[in-house]
């Protein structure tokens, strides 16, 4: 499946905090931590605690979120389907970069060990 621009459009105006609840729940579901999740995303994006918090608390949109990452250099690793996509296929920078952080979140839950889940 390919993204439609509307698709794009509406996960770009998506924002970290309405999504981030979801995150956590779908990763302690699965007994996995806050903390883990808050590891994965630093590995992805850099932020630290302080920055999640404060994105969260700003309420600030995927692409707001985006334009301030320093995106890790293994991200290119992260393959796969998610949510119907094959995250390599996605064309929309954005787009890719969302379902990266989406696909962590994922294999987090699925219980895979943190060394594979960063790529490392």
């Amino acid at each position: 499946m390919i993204p439609t621009p509307e698709h794009n459009e509406r996960i770009a105006k998506m924002t970290f905090a309405s999504v981030y609840p979801h995150y956590v729940t779908k990763v302690e579901k699965k007994n996995r931590t806050k903390e883990e999740l808050h590891e994965v995303i630093t590995w992805l994006t850099g932020f630290d605690e302080v920055t999640i918090q404060k994105l969260i608390d700003e309420k600030v949109t995927f692409e707001t979120f985006f334009q301030k990452v320093t995106l890790n250099p293994n991200a290119d690793l992260i393959t796969g389907v998610i949510c119907g996509y094959r995250i390599e296929e996605i064309e929309n920078e954005l787009t890719k970069q969302v379902r990266y952080l989406d696909k962590l979140v994922d294999e987090l839950a699925k219980g895979k060990k943190m060394e594979k889940i960063l790529r490392s």
